[in-house]
């Protein structure tokens, strides 16, 4: 049997949607419609209108071949969310989504978009969909599917795209903005979202630019979850407890939080009212957005990067690995934490509970997975620490450290000579690096800082930022991740570069 609504009542999940979740009207579309968003927007969501009642169901709008409208079709749109913790696991029903569109179904998706229902157009897009510069964060106006748009808006193919075409239509048939949210991992991610959206306006047409800017809101929001790539053995370890089968099911961890900017312009459901904790609203995400990008996805990322070349497969099984740990430990305590300036968090718990959730083995979390997209997370998850350190005087070799195996990873070569799938925007221009520069690695490292679209100008100009990143790299390719780490933490002094990274 499938997980649909005629099995619904026999399902074994500890919590299942109500009548009035599931007959609500939509009220929501959401781009990007992955995994994450199903264990965190659309989980809030629903239990918002199981609680509390209210229009807000979700269209979804997928990109690329996840193939999750045909896994949810069948199912009547409905899903299941496993929160894992090692050997325990707890089952919740999603009834939240109205429909799934693709990306090509452009003018089934307008239609929503315009429909007054529709209050607010959520994001999910990860960092490349802002078809963006990650160092300055300006529109890329040379992006192919940003061309696209600006003279076929009327079928676009891009995020941008998508929202400036329906705010047009909008405007012109006098009809009250949506309100844009980013939920993507960006700092101050919905002025990124706000900047981006108007300079496309503005190169499409000065009166929508001005209408835009005089009526739409972006607000900034913080989100944190983490809800790795679901396997064929979370699919079989669900059904055996919901009793039914579901295609469409994620999986992830218990600890779930979301931190929204209170500047809507036409409506929003009542998320901080629900009986799930850690949902809170403000008027200032900023704090809670650095805590997060720099102390969680910033120790993700270095043990991406290192934990893939040290041969390690999942987030738990390199965290496990007690250098891995002591490493982890001191980039936050040392490196990292001097830069957060957040006052209303515990930090020393908050770092607590992040090594717990990696220790987590009921999440298969691939470093491979983390390592996606690099020249779109490394500006906002390690250089701008970077940046702070420099100005304040104090050394960070952990970071140097990870930037130097980011640009080894690029490389498609693993320690062991075999290949790397990079999965990365710029995953061409890395290969013509080193296959120009071989193993100058002074030479490749300079290369790397030239890339204006991921090192700011300022930064990489700094003559310690290519010396520090080369023997880092060099010390990286002598002697291994997991050996440079050993070295790191048995120097005498872990805060000075020159030290931690001297040859055996």
């Amino acid at each position: 049997m499938r997980l649909n609504l005629s099995t619904l009542e026999s399902a074994n999940a500890h919590i299942k949607p109500s009548a009035q979740s599931l007959n609500a009207d939509v009220g929501i579309v959401h781009l990007g419609f992955g995994a994450f968003h199903r264990a965190h927007q659309a989980l809030i969501t629903d239990t918002v209108m199981r609680e509390h009642g209210g229009d807000w169901k979700i269209v979804g709008v997928s990109w690329g071949r996840s193939g999750v409208e045909t896994q949810l079709a069948p199912q009547d749109n409905l899903y299941s969310v496993g929160v894992g913790y090692n050997d325990d696991l707890s089952i919740q029903v999603i009834g939240a989504i109205k429909e799934i569109l693709t990306v090509k179904q452009t003018r089934e998706i307008l239609d929503y978009m315009c429909s007054e229902k529709v209050k607010i157009v959520s994001l999910t897009v990860t960092e490349k969909g802002y078809c963006h510069q990650p160092s300055t964060g300006d529109l890329d106006l040379a992006h192919p599917l940003i061309q696209h748009d600006l003279t076929h808006l009327d079928a676009p193919q891009s995020a941008i795209g998508f929202i400036v075409s329906a705010l047009n239509q909008r405007k012109q048939q006098g009809i009250a903005p949506f309100t844009p949210m980013s939920c993507d991992n960006l700092p101050e991610n919905g002025q990124v979202l706000e900047k981006v959206v108007l300079q496309f306006a503005k190169a499409f047409d000065d009166d929508l630019h001005q209408w835009i800017k005089a009526n739409v809101t972006f607000p900034c929001t913080m989100v944190d979850r983490i809800v790795p790539r679901t396997t064929d053995a979370d699919v079989a370890r669900i059904e055996q407890t919901l009793g039914v089968t579901d295609q469409g099911c994620v999986m992830t961890e218990p600890f779930l939080q979301w931190v929204i900017e209170d500047k809507f312009v036409n409506g929003r459901p009542q998320w901080e009212a629900t009986s799930i904790d850690n949902i809170q609203i403000t008027h200032n995400v900023v704090p809670f957005e650095e805590m997060k990008l720099r102390l969680l996805n910033g120790t993700h990322s270095a043990m991406a990067y290192l934990g893939y070349l040290a041969g390690y497969q999942t987030v738990a099984d390199t965290i496990h690995d007690s250098d891995f740990h002591t490493f982890i430990r001191y980039l936050m305590d040392v490196e990292i934490t001097p830069s957060i300036r957040i006052k209303e968090v515990d930090l020393n718990h908050y770092k607590d509970q992040l090594i717990e959730r990696y220790q987590n083995r009921g999440l298969q979390h691939r470093t491979w997975q983390i390592a996606m997209d690099g020249s779109q997370k490394i500006p906002q998850r390690m250089l701008q620490t970077l940046a702070f350190a420099i100005e304040q005087q104090y050394s960070t070799p952990g970071i140097y450290l990870t930037l130097a195996a980011w640009i080894r990873y690029t490389s498609g070569q693993d320690e062991q000579g075999q290949a790397i799938d990079v999965q990365d925007p710029l995953a061409e221009q890395f290969a013509d690096i080193w296959h120009s520069a071989g193993s100058n690695y002074a030479q490749v490292v300079e290369q790397f800082l030239a890339m204006d679209n991921v090192f700011p100008a300022q930064l990489a100009a700094k003559p310690e930022v290519k010396q520090q990143l080369t023997e880092a790299l060099e010390h990286i390719i002598k002697h291994g991740a997991k050996a440079s780490i050993e070295q790191l933490l048995r120097s005498n002094h872990p805060a000075s570069p020159s030290d931690s990274l001297a040859d055996d």
